[in-house]
């Protein structure tokens, strides 16, 4: 697979990602077993077959045990850990309310990130994160003291280079204001069925549909800043490469008709033509792979081989949306 640069950064990456979220047994609490470290194995393994050589973590997957599993896999195998790049996220807590129950929250403040991180590297057994993204806003965020962790993490040598997810461009430019050195990704849901990042371009000063709020700008914002822009759930669940559509809305039986039709064209999986059309867009939106089946995997990347014509992108896109271009 074709290496890319991020901007800012010395790393070479992939131009997709394995993303880690259902290693280690996913959100239940059950104890680590040999086939959860089996299955990192084959993760791994499928990986460097493919070329794939970025890990996406966060410190709640698996409630911890996606960052463990993958730290005793990777203990197997120290000669890895150079030519791999490893990023996490922190910032989603659960902490237990007035009444007992579990609570939802963000917390960027100073202690909670580097006691993060910490912990991240403690779980992966490694020594330094090569990216660490603040997991979604948190409205109570204090830029000045972000940046007093940040700089601490990186005089300690725990972080190489910080990003944010899910984020919009506002956001950005606030936190961006307070650190000396650039954010390098944005991590924010994007696919063929989650297009507001392209949407809000097509249908500004448009009656209907009203463009997405918070989206506006961020991709062209992204591009001018050297911003690498990762899009989670890329394959929208599958939902126009495979997945059961019975019941779902007219507009994603026929993308996937005309996804499954572009496939049989390319002679490739209908997952690549789906990730083909964001890694057709000029942004170089990094597609973050979640599912960790091998078969899978390898039907993923070989959207890399191939790239769709303005017809065949255009054409996808006003399918999904089920109205005609403006």
């Amino acid at each position: 697979m074709r290496k890319i640069a991020i901007p800012h950064t010395e790393l070479e990456v992939s131009q997709m990602a394995f993303g880690c979220m259902n290693l280690g047994g996913g959100f239940t609490r059950g104890p680590l077993t040999a086939a959860h470290e089996q299955q990192v194995r084959q993760f791994l393994d499928t990986a460097v077959e493919v070329g794939v050589n970025v890990f996406d973590h966060a410190d709640i997957y698996a409630f911890g045990r996606a960052e463990e599993v993958f730290g005793r896999v990777l203990k197997e195998r120290p000669s890895l850990r150079d030519g791999i790049v490893i990023q996490s996220k922190c910032g989603l807590r659960r902490i237990d309310g007035y009444d007992g129950t579990a609570v939802p929250l963000f917390d960027f403040s100073h202690e909670h990130i580097i006691a993060s991180v910490d912990g991240i590297l403690r779980r992966l057994g490694t020594e330094h994160l090569d990216i660490l993204l603040l997991h979604r806003p948190d409205a109570l965020m204090e830029g000045e003291e972000v940046a007093r962790a940040f700089a601490d993490l990186k005089q300690r040598g725990k972080v190489r280079y910080f990003g944010v997810s899910n984020q919009n461009r506002y956001q950005m430019e606030y936190l961006q204001s307070f650190l000396p050195e650039p954010l390098v990704v944005n991590q924010v849901q994007m696919s063929l069925l989650h297009s507001g990042f392209v949407e809000q371009g097509i249908s500004f000063n448009q009656a209907a549909p009203a463009y997405p709020d918070g989206l506006e700008g961020l991709s062209e914002y992204c591009q001018m800043q050297g911003v690498k822009l990762q899009a989670w759930s890329p394959l929208a669940r599958g939902l126009l490469s495979g997945a059961a559509v019975i019941g779902q809305p007219e507009v994603v039986i026929k993308t996937a008709a005309m996804v499954k039709n572009l496939a049989a064209r390319y002679n490739v999986s209908a997952e690549a033509i789906v990730l083909a059309w964001l890694l057709r867009h000029p942004a170089g939106i990094q597609p973050i792979l979640g599912t960790i089946q091998p078969e899978r995997l390898r039907a993923c990347v070989q959207a890399t081989t191939i790239k769709l014509s303005r017809l065949e992108w255009y054409g996808l896109l006003a399918s999904a949306r089920g109205l005609p271009m403006p």
